[in-house]
C-alpha cells in the first residue's frame, strides 16, 4: 500500500463520490477491465483486500496498458465512497484522475 496522509486519503474518497455523481466512473471487474482495454481508463482504484486473482487481473491489465493504479483502501472504503458494494472502479475522466493523483503526493 502507497503512505497517504489519512487527510488526503478522506479527500481522494470525497473526490471519488463527486466523479461516481458526474457519471465519470465505471465499477465492476468485467467493466473495468473493457475501459482499461479501451484505453478510457485514466486511474483504477483496487481494494487491498479483494480477491488475490482479482488484484492480479487488475494489475496485469494496468501494468500492461500503463494506467496508474492505486490500492489504498479496502473493499469497504471503496464501497462507502461510492455508495455501492464494489471492489475495483476506473476514473474515466482526466480531470478527477489528475486531482486525484496530486493527492497522492
Amino acid at each position: 500500500m502507497t503512505d497517504i496522509t489519512e487527510v488526503n486519503k478522506t479527500k481522494l474518497s470525497h473526490s471519488l463520490g463527486m466523479a461516481k455523481k458526474a457519471g465519470r466512473i465505471v465499477t465492476g471487474e468485467e467493466l473495468v477491465v473493457k475501459s482499461i482495454q479501451a484505453e478510457r481508463a485514466r486511474l483504477v482504484f483496487v481494494a487491498y483486500d479483494a480477491a488475490p486473482n482479482l488484484v492480479k487481473r487488475i494489475t496485469d491489465k494496468t501494468t500492461y496498458y500503463e494506467i496508474p493504479m492505486l490500492d489504498i483502501f479496502s473493499s469497504a472504503e471503496l464501497s462507502h465512497a461510492i455508495g455501492s458494494d464494489r471492489k475495483v472502479i476506473a476514473v474515466q475522466d482526466k480531470g478527477f484522475a489528475k486531482k486525484m493523483e496530486s493527492l497522492m503526493k
